[in-house]
C-alpha cells in the first residue's frame, strides 16, 4: 500500500476546496436573509465534511476497510483513488475521473451552478422590482435554489461518497424542503392570489413541462 502522506492529510487543499465551492454559491445566493443563511450554512456544513474526508483524513475508508477489502480484492485502501467508491464497487476500472459515475457527477454539479446562477439573477431582479419571480428556471419550478443545492450534492455523492455525507444528504433535503415551505407561506401572504395561481401551475421541485405561468406580478 501507498503512504498516506501523499493522499491524505491535505488540509490546507481541504480548506480552500470549500471555500472556493461556498465562495462560487456565496457569490450566486447573496444572502441576506437568516433563512437564506441558513440554507447556504447546511450546504456548507456538506461540503467541509466531504473536502474532509476527500483531502484531509478517509474516515470513511477506515471505518469500511474490512468490508471493502473483501469485496474488491487487490484494492489499495490508502490511494486517493479509491475515495471513489462507486466506480471501484462496479468494478469500471481505469482512471475514476472518467468513469461513468465520475461523468454524471460533472454533470449534476455543473447543471446544478448553472440553475443556481440563472435562479439568482430571476429572484434578485424580482426583489428588486417587488414582483414574484415566475419566468427564467421558476417557469418550470418554484424553488429552482433548493433544487440546485440538491443537484450539486448529489453529483458529489457519486463523485465520492462518504458514511457523513451519505447521512447529511437525507437530512438537508428535509431542511430544504422545510425553508421552501416557510418561503411560500410569505409569499402567499405578500402576493395573494397571483401566488396561488403561479403555485397551482408550477411544481415545488421537479419540472413537470406543463404549461406554466409566464408573467410576473
Amino acid at each position: 500500500m501507498s503512504d498516506t502522506s501523499s493522499s491524505y492529510g491535505l488540509w490546507p487543499l481541504a480548506i480552500v476546496a470549500s471555500l472556493f465551492v461556498i465562495g462560487i454559491v456565496w457569490s450566486f445566493t447573496k444572502p441576506k436573509t437568516k433563512r437564506e443563511w441558513s440554507s447556504l450554512g447546511a450546504f456548507s456544513a456538506f461540503v467541509v465534511a466531504l473536502f474532509a474526508e476527500m483531502y484531509g483524513f478517509p474516515l470513511t475508508i477506515y471505518l469500511l476497510s474490512g468490508w471493502l477489502a473483501e469485496k474488491i480484492p487487490g484494492i489499495d485502501l490508502l490511494a486517493h483513488n479509491s475515495g471513489h467508491l462507486l466506480e471501484d464497487l462496479f468494478g469500471w476500472g481505469g482512471d475514476p475521473h472518467f468513469g461513468p459515475f465520475h461523468i454524471m457527477s460533472y454533470i449534476l454539479i455543473g447543471y446544478g451552478f448553472i440553475l443556481l446562477a440563472d435562479a439568482w439573477k430571476v429572484l434578485y431582479k424580482a426583489r428588486r422590482e417587488q414582483t414574484l419571480a415566475t419566468v427564467g428556471p421558476y417557469r418550470r419550478i418554484r424553488h429552482p435554489q433548493y433544487a440546485s443545492f440538491v443537484l450539486i450534492m448529489l453529483g458529489f455523492l457519486l463523485q465520492w461518497p462518504t458514511l457523513l455525507t451519505l447521512i447529511m444528504f437525507p437530512v438537508l433535503v428535509i431542511v430544504y424542503v422545510r425553508l421552501a415551505r416557510h418561503e411560500e407561506k410569505e409569499a402567499k401572504e405578500e402576493f395573494g392570489e397571483s401566488w396561488n395561481e403561479y403555485a397551482r401551475h408550477t411544481p415545488a421541485f421537479i419540472p413537470a413541462f406543463t404549461k406554466t405561468i409566464t408573467h410576473q406580478g
